[in-house]
């Protein structure tokens, strides 16, 4: 039988692609990709001529019990998105439950994902942590900072430049403005950079510096202490 495999791709050094996850995509019959667009310049970059499907957050519920049937027909099919592993703040998760629900095998090979270098350049603890990817915007949004208050472990988010400010600062109410926090921005890109220090020094250094790029956010957890 035919299976569904989620491939993982470049956060942003095309270098960071593996032998593969190349060779995935060249021998598939389809692959779903988020941007056809942005993917294309990776397949053109590594002579990858498989056909594209377009497959995102507004078309995957529609499009997912069709993709399954596909699989189940013999299509052998991978899953891409713009950057990082499918499913991790990314499509890729209604397929691989809808996959396992119908018997359809599925594999994820291992490759990059951003906030695994951000944990571990933090310099905080990361033998333990608790990944929240991005916050609600606004429904849940404190909800979510009551059930983190007493969170021990390092806590790993991801945020968008126009976001960050605000986010950190609600930090600050919630956690105290001496907790510990590593920012971590463009993982891999040519400006890729980390601050670190307390949440009252990391925001007076983003209200001087503009916020560019995408963000991932490292923040300490309750036992650690300023």
């Amino acid at each position: 039988m035919s299976k569904l495999i989620l491939v993982p791709t470049p956060i942003g050094n095309l270098g960071d692609m593996t032998y593969r996850a190349v060779e995935v995509l060249k021998s598939v019959d389809v692959i779903l990709a988020e941007d056809t667009r942005v993917s294309g310049i990776l397949l053109k970059h590594y002579g990858i001529e498989t056909p594209m499907q377009s497959y995102h957050q507004h078309n995957e519920h529609s499009q997912t019990e069709s993709v399954v049937n596909q699989i189940k027909r013999g299509r052998e099919t991978a899953i891409i998105t713009d950057a990082g592993t499918p499913g991790i703040s990314d499509p890729g998760f209604l397929l691989a439950r809808a996959c396992v629900a119908a018997g359809v095998k599925i594999e994820c090979l291992p490759g990059a994902t951003a906030f695994v270098p951000a944990l571990v350049n933090s310099g905080l603890p990361n033998d333990k942590f608790v990944f929240e990817g991005f916050l609600p915007a606004k429904k849940g949004r404190q909800k979510r900072f009551k059930a983190l208050a007493d969170e021990d472990r390092s806590m790993v988010f991801y945020e968008s430049p126009y976001k960050l400010l605000k986010t950190l600062q609600q930090f600050t109410e919630h956690f105290g403005e001496e907790r510990q926090v590593s920012i971590s921005r463009e993982i891999s890109k040519l400006y890729e950079e980390t601050i670190r220090g307390t949440l009252s020094e990391v925001i007076a250094h983003f209200e001087e510096k503009k916020p560019k790029g995408e963000f991932v956010i490292v923040l300490a957890g309750s036992a650690l202490k300023a």
